[in-house]
């Protein structure tokens, strides 16, 4: 019996020798992409500045190789918006749903690790009573009535010889960083979208208060007109005019509204809550402010940084490891076993060197014919690699696409928001000159409509391009990666 320590130790040393190897290609992350830039042109250093139109205005300056901090929400300096972006964190099913998955996946990384990469060891405990009939070996013997106990410990391991276990392994450490970056994606996705709805609301908000002074202002000159009227000063049909400008400013009225309740109704779901019981914070456009130094980031470390691109990279890893796995399963499969126990008809006797029993051997399974299965199954993995090659550079073009589309959309929307506002300037100052010529009968009534008309538009589409500069700010945050490698334990909520 004491020989059995140095046999297992033997076994043992020839299992470690076994498993030296693993078949299928070892995974290496995909090259950066050689390019020096994001657009076909050079990035401008900062974007167009416009005068007398508040913090929304101002210049940004595109900081090369600058980290993104990982609240880089907060650089828009409203409590509001933090509150909310908290209280998502904490309540977003979505967010809830990647944390699971991650330690789901975790999880069944250490349930396969258990299963493949160590030995299984059972204990087994058992009790009959039997009665036995010795006729059926030609005795005349009377059947006996007897107890039997049985106490063992059972051993077997299966050799990873050619790696089939620790390629599976792999493969689940991959859907482990996949997990990871999944999560990472989702709080990334959570607070841009937290940050854009909000600016909407703003934006909406921003753009009734304009309508509702715009209305203000054309009824107060309705009211002028209909005392004109009386006293014989203008046209009826002057009046009717106003009334009909009047009225279809108020009928731009429920769109906005029915926009603005949509975005806080989408916010609502945002930070977990129910449209009903949602108290939305106040959230002024121009209280907002524009973060003048944005990160730009160097396109070698892009890959790096964008979580949709890490999670495509540990797809990629994954395939490459089921090729592994495909690839080995070719080979033959080496089992040892061996249990130790004990056997007695009495329990006073069952643990006695005497009623002691043994066994130890192994087995060897190699697939001689299955149609052509496996090798089937291996070409099926390579092709599932090259599918997620093929879908990784896509992730990555439409990445860099992503990026070079902000910092476009960054630039034309400081120069819309500068012409806007120089479009609004002069339809106010055309709309207050056809006041007073009207006033002294130098003008028409239908070209103050006209100038009324302009001014309400060129009003409107200002605050729409100021919403467009805090959107397409979060949009770059966004688009660059987010700062979650910054982001410490206890943050993501």
């Amino acid at each position: 019996m004491r020989v059995l320590p140095l046999q297992w130790s033997c076994l043992a040393g020839l299992s470690f020798l076994l498993t030296s190897c693993m078949m299928g290609p070892n995974f290496h992350s995909p090259a950066v992409p050689q390019v020096s830039g994001y657009t076909e042109s050079p990035q401008a250093e900062k974007t167009t500045r416009t005068l007398h139109a508040g913090n929304a205005g101002k210049a940004q300056y595109f900081v090369s190789g600058q980290d993104i901090p990982a609240a880089w929400w907060s650089l828009f300096h409203s409590s509001a918006m933090n509150s909310l972006i908290q209280a998502g964190l904490a309540h977003s099913p979505n967010l809830l749903a990647a944390k699971a998955t991650l330690q789901q996946a975790e999880e069944n990384l250490t349930a396969q690790i258990g299963t493949s990469l160590y030995p299984q060891v059972t204990g087994q405990l058992t009790g009959q009573r039997e009665r036995f009939n010795s006729a059926s070996f030609g005795s005349t013997t009377p059947a006996s009535i007897f107890n039997l106990y049985n106490a063992s410990v059972n051993v077997s391991y299966t050799l990873d010889f050619f790696g089939a276990a620790r390629r599976q392994v792999e493969a689940m450490r991959a859907e482990v960083d996949y997990g990871q970056y999944e999560l990472d994606a989702a709080y990334l996705t959570l607070t841009s979208n937290i940050v854009t709805t909000a600016i909407t609301v703003a934006s909406y908000q921003a753009q009734i208060a304009a309508t509702e002074d715009i209305i203000h202002s054309q009824e107060s000159q309705l009211a002028i007109l209909k005392k004109q009227l009386a006293l014989g000063g203008t046209a009826g049909v002057n009046v009717l005019n106003q009334a009909t400008l009047v009225a279809q400013t108020r009928a731009t009225l429920p769109p906005l509204e029915q926009s603005l309740v949509q975005s806080k109704h989408a916010l609502a779901v945002l930070v977990g809550e129910f449209p009903a019981s949602f108290q939305m914070p106040n959230i002024q456009l121009d209280q907002l402010n524009l973060p003048a130094h944005l990160p730009l980031s160097l396109p070698s470390q892009l890959v790096r940084q964008r979580p949709d691109i890490q999670a495509s990279e540990a797809l990629l890893h994954v395939a490459s490891a089921n090729v592994g796995v495909a690839t080995a399963n070719l080979y033959p499969q080496i089992t040892l076993s061996g249990s130790y126990g004990w056997q007695a008809a009495t329990v006073s006797n069952l643990f006695k060197n005497s009623t002691s029993l043994w066994n130890y051997g192994g087995s060897l399974l190699q697939p001689v014919f299955d149609g052509g299965t496996l090798r089937a199954r291996k070409r099926a993995a390579i092709a599932g690699y090259q599918i997620a090659a093929a879908q990784y550079e896509q992730v990555v073009l439409q990445a860099f696409q992503n990026v070079a589309d902000t910092l476009r959309a960054l630039q034309h929307d400081a120069e819309s928001l500068r012409a806007q506002k120089l479009a609004e300037n002069s339809a106010r100052d055309a709309l207050h000159v056809m006041y007073a010529q009207y006033r002294l009968g130098g003008v028409s009534y239908a070209l103050v409509l006209t100038a009324e008309q302009q001014y309400q538009q060129a009003h409107i589409a200002r605050v729409q391009a100021q919403a467009a500069r805090y959107s397409d700010t979060a949009a770059l945050f966004q688009a660059m990666g987010g700062g979650w490698w910054n982001v410490h334990d206890g943050v993501k909520g």
